[in-house]
């Protein structure tokens, strides 16, 4: 958990507060202005209101530049950012035609497949032409192309279960997937920190939805062994059915599920476990078989697998990974595989492909080059990062790395900068994040070259000092001795 010093949660309080008062003061005088003027919707309840509303007005638009910024090529180690302006205060952005060549630190390419590949972009072209872009049609109906089939068996063969089915769409794959495994009598007990995509899912389940501290083991036990005593809410019968949802790393964190712990937790107490591998498939352990393979688990142990394919394979759309019998029932019930346009036959194809070049299937070492640069990039930038002083939260092997900056006013200030001197960051903040941990979410890809990173390094060390989010002393650099010299106090 983050220790936030206290002076910084003081001044990053007091920021906010001082950005509500005026903002509030900002909406009392404009229902004075609006007294004096019509309105045209006169009867109607405002379709926007609360503090959502308020929040988006008066804090986010002041920043929105920061988000959201158009790309004009793909997302590789450089891409092109188109560059806007703002006549209204930023309340509106419009486009121009200049674009600014940046260094990528914001996409999540972990292995550098989102731009052309020579192995697999001829493959895909092919497959636009053999299949079109799309199959304008659910899997049940006419959308279950040869490629969809053959991307099924890839997929469960990679991730070593005995079956998989496929999704158009990442997200959807946990917010429709969950309400299918469970329902009203089942309990889900959910990492406080698990994405928004399984907290919708399991809210839409009609479960009970406990939650437990965020990857701490000991409190999982605690949460499962009060409610396997207390049982369902008023009747106190034994649950349904129990269900751990996890994730493999941790988004916004960068921080590896301890999964060994929690596997042994959820045998002892007879729970399924739910594994969300969006940012570890693919990127981790040493075939890029995830956190199993990093953290030496048997997928055996695991019951339910998730990922997507937006992340280390360049593609779109998520899998779930599982026994025959539980993918062959989840094709009779869950609505994205029933009613949702099967995955794109090219977005498909790069899967496949991208899965063949880890495995070496392409007839070259490159699957496992990517492997290893990603996890050298990644451990490399994270270890300067700290040394300059930087918070920087996350576990060694991890590609995800967030820069904590807490206070409001250095979101922006750090992207702006950043930006200025050719740096494409992405910051968080709330509601995405608690209201006092705003941060900058670093991605590593393994097309970075060294000399990419060392640049981004020097440019954020330099918005650091600017923008003032080095909470910790620099490690000092390490002079060189001469062999055999002796250090005299």
């Amino acid at each position: 958990m983050i220790t936030i010093p206290y002076l910084t949660a003081l001044t990053t309080y007091f920021s906010y507060g001082l950005l509500f008062v005026f903002g509030q003061l900002r909406d009392l005088f404009r229902k004075i202005v609006d007294r004096w003027t019509t309105s045209t919707v006169e009867g109607y309840a405002p379709i926007c209101l609360g503090y959502e509303d308020f929040y988006i007005r008066r804090l986010y638009l002041r920043i929105q530049d920061c988000f959201g910024r158009p790309i004009s090529s793909a997302p590789d180690a450089w891409f092109d950012v188109v560059e806007r302006y703002s006549n209204d205060h930023n309340k509106t952005l419009k486009r121009t035609d200049k674009v600014k060549r940046c260094l990528n630190l914001g996409s999540y390419n972990y292995l550098g497949f989102a731009a052309a590949d020579e192995y697999c972009t001829p493959r895909v072209i092919e497959s636009l032409k053999q299949f079109s872009a799309s199959t304008c049609s659910p899997s049940v109906d006419g959308g279950t192309t040869t490629l969809h089939s053959e991307l099924e068996e890839c997929v469960a063969k990679f991730v070593g279960k005995p079956a998989a089915l496929v999704t158009g769409m990442g997200y959807v794959t946990n917010s429709a997937i969950i309400p299918a495994l469970i329902g009203k009598g089942g309990l889900i007990i959910s990492d406080s920190l698990n994405h928004s995509s399984i907290v919708n899912g399991a809210r839409g389940s009609g479960a009970t939805v406990c939650v437990f501290q965020h990857n701490t083991p000991s409190q999982l036990e605690k949460v499962l062994r009060e409610q396997i005593a207390e049982g369902q809410p008023r009747t106190h019968r034994p649950w349904k059915k129990i269900i751990v949802v996890v994730e493999g790393i941790y988004s916004m964190e960068g921080e590896l599920c301890k999964l060994p712990e929690i596997v042994a937790i959820c045998k002892k107490y007879k729970a399924y476990i739910y594994l969300d591998e969006a940012h570890s498939i693919g990127a981790v352990g040493k075939t890029g078989r995830g956190v199993c393979e990093l953290l030496e688990v048997d997928t055996a142990d695991v019951d339910i697998m998730m990922g997507t394919f937006t992340k280390s394979f360049g593609s779109c759309g998520g899998y779930i990974a599982g026994s025959k019998e539980l993918i062959q029932y989840l094709k009779y019930t869950c609505p994205a595989h029933l009613y949702g346009t099967s995955i794109s036959p090219p977005a498909a194809q790069q899967i496949v492909s991208a899965i063949k070049v880890l495995l070496g299937e392409d007839g070259s070492s490159r699957g496992s080059q990517k492997l290893t640069r990603i996890r050298e990039n990644s451990n490399f930038f994270r270890s300067e990062l700290q040394k300059m002083g930087f918070e920087v939260l996350g576990d060694n092997d991890s590609p995800v790395m967030p820069i904590m900056l807490y206070n409001p006013s250095k979101i922006p200030a750090f992207s702006r900068e950043c930006l200025k001197q050719n740096v494409a960051v992405v910051v968080v903040g709330f509601p995405a994040t608690p209201l006092l941990l705003a941060r900058a979410r670093i991605c590593i890809s393994a097309s970075h070259s060294r000399e990419d990173l060392v640049k981004a390094l020097e440019v954020i060390s330099n918005v650091g000092d600017l923008v003032g989010i080095k909470y910790f002393p620099a490690e000092p650099k390490k002079e060189h001795q001469e062999d055999g010299a002796v250090k005299l106090d």
